[in-house]
C-alpha cells in the first residue's frame, strides 16, 4: 500500500513481540542527514518502547545509502544480531542514479538475508522529491525509520521462533 495512504507510524501494538533481549544493528546514510537521522530517532526510540536494551543496538554511519548492505554485512560480522536495519534515502534527480542505487541497496540486503538467514531491513526512502521524503521521515506520513523497527523486531522474533524448531526435511503434516 502506498503510503500516501498510510501512516507509516501507525501499527497493531497488540501483535509485536518483545524486543527484550534481542540484538539489533542499525545502519545509517548521512546523505541527507536532516532526513535519515529523522529516520533513526523514530527507529531507534521504536526499538526501546518495545524493550530493545541501548547496548544491544549497534549504530554504524556511511556516506551514503549505496554504502548500506556492505556495513550491514560488516555489523554482522562484528556482532550477534537478530536484524540489521539499514536507513537512507535517495531522492529521484536529473539523472537514473537513483534506479541504480536503490536497485543495488535492494538486492544488497535480500541476499545478505537469504544468505545469512538473518533480517536485512529496507528502510531506504525513495522519494520523488524532499518533500515527500520530510513527509515519511516523521511527516504527514509517519516515520518509515519506526516502520523499519517494527518490522525488524517482528523478523527477529520469527528469527528466534524458527531457530527454536528441530529442521526437518521435506513438509510438515499437520
Amino acid at each position: 500500500m502506498a503510503s500516501a495512504l498510510k501512516n507509516l507510524s501507525q501499527y497493531d501494538e497488540s501483535t509485536m513481540p518483545s524486543a527484550e533481549g534481542m540484538r539489533f544493528g542499525i545502519v545509517v546514510a548521512e546523505w541527507n542527514a536532516h532526513i535519515t537521522h529523522a529516520l533513526y530517532e523514530g527507529c531507534f526510540e521504536t526499538l526501546i518502547k518495545h524493550g530493545a536494551v541501548e547496548a544491544n543496538i549497534h549504530t554504524v554511519q556511511v556516506p551514503g545509502s549505496f554504502e548500506l548492505p556492505t556495513a550491514a554485512k560488516l555489523l554482522v560480522s562484528r556482532y550477534s544480531l537478530d536484524a540489521v536495519i539499514c536507513l537512507g534515502c535517495v531522492i529521484e534527480g536529473e539523472t537514473k542514479h537513483n534506479e541504480y542505487i536503490n536497485n543495488a541497496v535492494a538486492v544488497g540486503l535480500t541476499n545478505l538475508g537469504i544468505v545469512s538467514g538473518i533480517p536485512f531491513i529496507f528502510g531506504l526512502l525513495t522519494p520523488n522529491n524532499e518533500e515527500q521524503a520530510l513527509d515519511r521521515a516523521g511527516g504527514k506520513h509517519g516515520n518509515k525509520g519506526v516502520e523499519a523497527a517494527v518490522t525488524a523486531i517482528r523478523m527477529g522474533g520469527l528469527k528466534q521462533e524458527m531457530s527454536n524448531v528441530k529442521s526437518k526435511i521435506g513438509y510438515s503434516q499437520g
